[in-house]
């Protein structure tokens, strides 16, 4: 949990998608995030640019927002080859823009999480220069290491009750829901 309101920064994200002709006959249409624009302004689908048969849009703008707590996510993400924030999209049921931009974010362990769900799409776009720098920056300020905690084991006697599900009522010289230390004793008596 932040404590600190100061543990906390924003920043608006534009989001480009590009838009391909599909390579197979059920799909007209082949969309992929390929940019993010720090600071920009609102927009809908805004074109930028066409070329040949590929039409970029400023699809959305979103807030990304860095916390305090997740400093470590950050600094994973920062250190791989290329860092890159995560953008989420959901189906949307309009014929044009088929995707609908949900949520940036600069942790892969959230990107991580809307990706197991199953109903998200999620598209890993590599960040510019100045984002890393920012991203980088906050983190730096922020992270803690944790301390290593050795867990200690609990003084517990387990050994001491039959953990077969065998009826204990039947003697058996041998029993495959018996463990073999059980089976052993059982032989020696």
């Amino acid at each position: 949990m932040i404590h600190n309101p100061d543990m906390y920064a924003t920043m608006p994200l534009g989001v480009v998608m590009r838009r391909t002709p599909g390579v197979t006959r059920w799909a007209a249409w082949a969309w992929k995030a390929v940019a993010v624009l720090p600071g920009a302004g609102s927009a809908s689908w805004k074109v930028l640019r066409t070329e040949d048969n590929a039409t970029e849009y400023h699809a959305a703008t979103l807030t990304l927002e860095l916390h305090g707590a997740e400093t470590e996510a950050y600094l994973h993400g920062l250190s791989t080859r290329e860092p890159s924030v995560y953008v989420i999209f959901r189906e949307s049921s309009d014929h044009d823009c088929p995707l609908e931009a949900v949520l940036v974010t600069a942790s892969p362990y959230e990107a991580q999480d809307y990706a197991d769900n199953g109903e998200d799409i999620v598209e890993k776009v590599p960040m510019p220069e100045g984002l890393v720098a920012w991203v980088r920056d906050f983190a730096m300020t922020y992270h803690k290491e944790e301390e290593f905690k050795k867990r200690r084991r609990d003084k517990l006697k387990v050994d001491r009750k039959e953990d077969g599900i065998g009826d204990p009522r039947i003697k058996q010289a041998a029993d495959i829901y018996r463990s073999p230390g059980l089976i052993r004793k059982e032989r020696l008596q």
